[in-house]
């Protein structure tokens, strides 16, 4: 009896060990595969803190050496999450586009970083990565988001652009000072208010955008996210699920976004009710009304969903559209003789158009549109772009062999400062104000097309490519261009220490941004 029982012990003992092994292998063996997979193709940069460290401080120069060194292949790059991704050519990108998302991920790319949805007018896969959504719960690719603006926003445009010249004709007068002599202002502060004005006539309608609390609450919260993100990024990976949710600034934007929730919950619902009680009644024509519309296709049953929803696209209008104005205004401020050319071109412009910035006048805008285009290529909101996770593994062209599990992008600065792809009419590394303007003025349809602002292809990638481009491009373009337009037309302005040099641009990582804190000088325009 005594060795039947231990015959079953240890044949018990064996089946454990058994089970084990095979729990071990199926868990290891693929991970050992997928780094071997990955151990294939060169790498640039890889691994621990020092190499994080490294990459947070000197990211840009990073992925500029690693496209030189590896520029018809790909490569890997550990980056200041401390995981590698795969670095792709912009050769492989036209392969890539038509690659399925069961192979390239948008979506598993969000997910890589525990979000489940959310939206962002801009490249919203790399928002998400650099926003760090984990910790600070922003919603960056909330579906019904992202197809109300590409379904409803951008189709409208040309009904709401002057609707919304008139506001940008508003937010001006409010918000920036008469300048009767040369006088100092936080242009970037400025830009903010008139920002949250402005896409607030879009978001939520007239009468609340020009609410104080809801502008108070959504600068608010839009400059604590941005704080907060930047000091995650400082964190350790490690300890970030420890440290990150303690930070102060983490606590103050979960203050700011319940705080901006609780303001907008009870307008929506107020909405909603109107709707049941009156279905036939005249609705308001904003993004909540275009949300509230489409609810139902995507299952958003709650107000508060909807509030955050709302609250994603407050921040990544009010954000990207005021870092690239500010971009541009701090770039010109310091190449003073674009702005006569430019102003002149919008005088004409205007009266062309009855004294007006119509959406005919800011096609006609060609000057204005290729220096956007130039100050973006030297100076761009981030240093890479098209992040996708790889869910099926695939081999490229040149018999490269990217493996499923692995997150890629390309080093989209650094495409633009190839001379490859960048050397008509000048050197690429020359700053060209009016570079896009002469592309189009002496080239074929597809010159014309493919040298826009808002244009994605190859060589563009500031909008993103391919089928996941941001939406939000058109809009966001066409808000830039009326306020550039108008600041120019009524101002001369330059730094405030009177000197030709360029703020320098606050890089971290992936991540650059204009300096908030500098002044330009503005002086009214005598005519």
């Amino acid at each position: 009896m005594e060795v039947q029982s231990f015959r079953s012990l240890a044949h018990s003992a064996q089946t454990v060990v058994i089970a084990a092994l095979i729990f071990v292998a199926c868990y290891y063996l693929p991970k050992l595969n997928f780094k071997a997979q990955l151990a294939k193709l060169p790498a640039f940069a890889e691994g621990g803190e020092k190499q994080r460290n490294e990459f947070l401080k000197h990211g840009k120069s990073m992925y500029l050496q690693g496209y030189e060194k590896f520029k018809n292949q790909v490569f890997r790059m550990t980056g200041s999450d401390g995981a590698e991704t795969v670095v792709i050519s912009p050769l492989f990108l036209s392969e890539l586009r038509k690659l399925p998302d069961s192979v390239v991920s948008f979506p598993k790319a969000v997910e890589d970083v525990s979000v489940k949805k959310a939206t962002n007018r801009s490249n919203r896969a790399d928002a998400v990565q650099l926003m760090e959504v984990k910790y600070t719960g922003l919603l960056a690719d909330e579906p019904l988001g992202v197809h109300a603006v590409r379904a409803d926003l951008t189709p409208a445009l040309a009904r709401l652009n002057p609707m919304v010249y008139s506001e940008v004709l508003q937010a001006l007068e409010e918000v920036m000072p008469t300048c009767e002599d040369w006088t100092a202002v936080n242009i970037y502060g400025k830009l903010v208010s008139m920002v949250a004005m402005i896409t607030g006539r879009v978001l939520v309608g007239p009468d609340l955008c020009r609410d104080k609390e809801f502008q108070r609450l959504s600068i608010e919260y839009t400059m604590q996210l941005i704080t907060a993100q930047l000091e995650i990024k400082k964190i350790r990976p490690l300890f970030k699920p420890w440290s990150a949710p303690r930070l102060d600034s983490v606590k103050k934007l979960h203050t700011s976004r319940k705080d901006l929730a609780n303001f907008l919950e009870p307008i929506i619902q107020a909405r909603r009710d109107a709707e049941k009680s009156d279905p036939d009644g005249q609705r308001p024509d904003d993004m909540v009304a275009w949300l509230m519309n489409r609810n139902g296709e995507f299952g958003i049953k709650s107000t508060h969903h909807l509030a955050q929803i709302v609250l994603g696209l407050i921040f990544a209008s009010i954000h990207t559209t005021t870092l690239t104005a500010t971009n541009i205004l701090y770039t010109l401020a310091v190449q003073t003789e674009y702005i006569e050319p430019i102003r002149e071109e919008i005088r004409q412009v205007m009266t062309d158009n009855g004294g007006t910035i119509s959406t005919r006048a800011l096609q006609q805008m060609m000057k204005l549109d290729s220096y956007m285009k130039e100050s973006m290529r030297f100076y761009p909101p981030g240093f890479t772009s098209f992040q996708r996770k790889v869910t099926r593994g695939f081999t490229l062209s040149n018999g490269q062999y990217i493996p499923a599990g692995v997150n890629i992008e390309v080093a989209s600065h650094a495409v633009y400062q190839d001379p490859a792809n960048y050397s008509k009419p000048g050197p690429a590394d020359v700053f060209d104000g009016f570079r896009a303007y002469k592309l189009r003025q002496g080239g074929t349809a597809t010159d014309h097309a493919r040298n826009q602002f808002v244009t994605t292809n190859e060589h563009n990638l500031m909008f993103g490519y391919g089928k996941h481009a941001c939406p939000g491009r058109f809009f966001a373009a066409n808000e830039i261009k009326m306020i550039l337009a108008n600041l120019i037309l009524r101002y001369d302005f330059k730094n405030e220490d009177g000197s030709k040099e360029r703020y320098a641009q606050l890089d971290m990582g992936r991540q650059s941004s204009p300096d908030a804190r500098k002044s330009l000088l503005f002086k009214a325009v005598t005519v």
